[in-house]
């Protein structure tokens, strides 16, 4: 703290011999020495409050930065979140109007008649023997096809 050697600590200390006697000497320098230790834990104590403020504000400083930083991530979500959806919404009106437009020329063709429609619907499915039979035999083939039914 102070640029004080030996040779001044020891003129300091004869001359208060000489001042203040040697009876009262011990218990100045007591009082001097708690003193002097009450100055150190003060400057100690204003250095520790200068370094909590000075964290504090960084703590501040970074605690803005981040609600900043989580801000700005909020309304590029939500930007792409509504992008997104007027995209979802425009190509469902977009399908929905292929799908219209494809049907229009539909709606006044009937490829059966509604009686017909539910005859057939009624029908049973052709059984095994009322069904075409396919011939995958190749020309010239000797063997018989297993799949053609026997006669």
């Amino acid at each position: 703290m102070f640029d004080i050697g030996f040779s001044e600590i020891f003129i300091i200390a004869v001359v208060a011999l000489i001042v203040i006697g040697p009876e009262r000497l011990p218990r100045v320098a007591r009082t001097l020495g708690h003193l002097f230790g009450r100055l150190q834990r003060y400057v100690a104590e204003v250095k520790a409050d200068i370094n909590r403020e000075m964290e504090l504000d960084e703590l501040r400083k970074l605690q803005s930065t981040v609600q900043d930083a989580a801000r700005e991530i909020e309304q590029d979500v939500s930007a792409q979140v509504q992008y997104v959806e007027s995209e979802v919404k425009q190509a469902g009106e977009e399908a929905k109007q292929t799908v219209e437009s494809a049907a229009e020329p539909l709606k006044g063709i009937s490829l059966m008649p509604d009686s017909q429609l539910a005859d057939a619907a009624a029908k049973p499915a052709e059984s095994a023997e009322e069904r075409p039979q396919l011939e995958l035999g190749l020309e010239g083939d000797s063997k018989p096809d297993p799949l053609q039914k026997r006669a």
